[in-house]
């Protein structure tokens, strides 16, 4: 039996903890209105935006990657992508659940719903978080999806622009596909001219910029490893990264997660998405795509690697050489892989 004081300690610890836990699902749900907030709201726009072209560092007919001395104020000055953040996929995940809460989105408001698009995401996994929201059956879901792939640059990924949204809780599925759509619009079509475009073509930078979104921690991770895929694609080699296997693996097979950790067996899989199966880019993007990453996709930083990997804590690590990358590997990892 227990006595009256151990029955005390345990009501307080048992309190304490509830305080704690209450206290972290609190900060969750305002760190990520803190982080949305200073993004203004993508909302439908009657007229696209006039927005200064995307810069080009990259030159792939000459294989040769320059220095981009103005890049940063570009950056600072054109791109307001808060968007682009990187949060771990836990807590995404938890975030992405209190914001599709009924409770969560009565209290912004009785008639409008906040939806939010993380970089990175395929397709189907932003319509199912917005349905969720909703409440968009299959159909309405699938028409979603048909609604912003259709549109010109016909693309089934790499097109729902991330940030967060105000709709209205009716919202149809074609409403909510226009509104994602006019900011692609704004923020990445606008910005890839003619002139861009005979540098590299769209849809290769598109493809380049979901493979950075899965790949890499930030914006500057992301230009050092489109230097590392640029380098790749300028000797022939194959890509050979994980991130396509994660899409491959969830295409082809049954998982529990948009997502699945890739396993060795995986790398065999027949599908021209399998980046250590097939030279040269994927035939389309694998998720969808922020202006950072198109930016970095653009301007990578010049690099003799062609090997890199991140450690458990997000460090990079790169090397010119098979060997050295295999030192590094067992340097960190303790083996080689």
């Amino acid at each position: 039996m227990y006595n009256h004081r151990t029955l005390i300690r345990v009501f307080y610890v048992a309190l304490i903890t509830l305080l704690f836990v209450s206290t972290v699902y609190f900060l969750i749900i305002l760190e990520s209105e803190i982080t949305f907030f200073k993004q203004a709201p993508v909302t439908e726009i009657a007229e696209t935006k006039v927005a200064a072209p995307f810069p080009v560092s990259v030159n792939p007919a000459n294989e040769v990657i320059l220095e981009q001395d103005q890049l940063e104020l570009y950056s600072s000055e054109q791109l307001v992508d808060t968007a682009s953040e990187k949060f771990p996929s836990w807590l995404q995940k938890i975030i992405t659940r209190v914001q599709a809460a009924g409770w969560y989105q009565n209290l912004a408001s009785p008639v409008a719903r906040t939806i939010v698009i993380w970089p990175g995401q395929r397709s189907e996994e932003v319509a199912e978080n917005i349905g969720e929201i909703l409440h968009w059956n299959a159909d309405e879901r699938a028409a979603f999806i048909r609604a912003i792939a259709t549109q010109q640059p016909v693309l089934s990924e790499g097109k729902m622009y991330p940030g967060k949204y105000i709709i209205h809780r009716e919202a149809s599925p074609e409403e909510v596909a226009n509104m994602i759509s006019v900011a692609f619009q704004n923020n990445i079509l606008n910005r890839y001219t003619k002139e861009v475009a005979s540098q590299v073509p769209f849809k290769d930078a598109l493809i380049i910029a979901s493979l950075l979104e899965r790949e890499a921690s930030d914006f500057e991770n992301m230009r050092e490893v489109a230097g590392v895929i640029w380098n790749r694609l300028f000797i022939n080699m194959p890509l050979q990264l994980d991130a396509t296997l994660q899409y491959v693996r969830a295409n082809e097979y049954q998982t529990d997660s948009w997502w699945p950790i890739p396993a060795p067996r995986d790398k065999f899989i027949s599908s021209p998405f399998n980046t250590y199966q097939s030279e040269g880019l994927p035939p389309a993007p694998i998720a969808n795509v922020s202006s950072d990453a198109v930016l970095a996709a653009l301007n990578p930083i010049p690099t003799d690697c062609i090997f890199y990997f991140h450690a458990v804590d997000g460090s990079y690590f790169c090397s010119e050489t098979y060997e050295e990358h295999v030192q590094k590997l067992t340097t960190t990892f303790g083996r080689g892989r």
